[in-house]
């Protein structure tokens, strides 16, 4: 089995960490653009072309599916990575978990990239899903970008930011950006601060577009298989080592020795 992941950058290791938990022996694909990055300011076109260019750089490994692990490419360039890949290739988007953020009738807030806070795609899954929800959209400038260079003190600064625009009642915060996963612990530790308490739930899409690859493939989770499940990466199309800066990150350390080398 092999399954290719997409994103500007490595935002995409949260669902790659997924799916490795999921089925140990999958042989994964990384494919980002760091010539290219980031796509937030890019015109839906411009980012489109470049979604195109590592889907297909992806493709060309021939995976059994590609989740395109970027909630940025996922709402402008979804249609037309389908339109060139499937059915040959599932393609599987990602969309911010508001829906189950919303169940529990408390009170949601959505942090997402500044492109992405009041967009009509989010506007719309609100509506879809949260009507009659108390519903607050926090916008993370910056926040992206320093969890891509693993910059812990511009990561500290947006949180804090961030977490001065979140009511202090909030029960639910969805992580909006597929960055953002990656730095769930400060992001908790921002609200625990502005809440006075840890009374609230997190709602990233890792695990559910993960087990949603396995879905559309015929496939099922076996986190009990052995670690056999090799690694490729591309960065711009290119194939190259693991940039440095995952191993700042859990999810990052959890592929070191997967068959992809980290650069310095």
């Amino acid at each position: 089995m092999k399954i290719a992941l997409m994103d500007s950058g490595i935002g995409l290791l949260a669902a790659a960490a997924a799916m490795r938990r999921l089925r140990p022996d999958a042989d994964l694909v990384l494919s980002s653009d760091p010539d290219g990055m980031p796509w937030g300011p890019r015109t839906p076109a411009d980012l489109t072309g470049r979604a195109l260019d590592v889907a297909r750089a992806a493709a060309a490994l021939r995976p059994d599916a590609l989740i395109v692990a970027c909630n940025t490419a996922s709402v402008h360039s979804l249609p037309a990575l389908r339109a060139a890949l499937e059915p040959g290739i599932p393609v599987i988007g990602t969309v911010p978990a508001i829906k189950p953020a919303a169940s529990a009738g408390g009170r949601v807030a959505i942090w997402a990239t500044p492109a992405t806070t009041g967009s009509p795609y989010q506007r719309d899954l609100i509506r879809a899903f949260a009507a009659g929800v108390p519903v607050t959209e926090v916008p993370c400038p910056g926040l992206a970008d320093a969890v891509q260079y693993a910059d812990e003190e511009a990561v500290v600064r947006a949180v804090a930011a961030a977490a001065a625009l979140t009511p202090p009642d909030v029960t639910d915060v969805v992580l909006g950006c597929t960055h953002y996963e990656l730095v769930e612990a400060p992001i908790r530790a921002a609200l625990i601060e502005r809440t006075g308490g840890n009374g609230f739930v997190f709602h990233g899409s890792a695990e559910a577009v993960a087990g949603q690859a396995l879905r559309r493939i015929g496939a099922r989770p076996e986190p009990g298989l052995p670690r056999t499940g090799g690694l490729t990466v591309l960065l711009s199309g290119r194939p190259s080592e693991l940039p440095a800066e995952v191993l700042g990150y859990a999810e990052g350390r959890l592929f070191a020795g997967s068959g992809a080398t980290v650069g310095q």
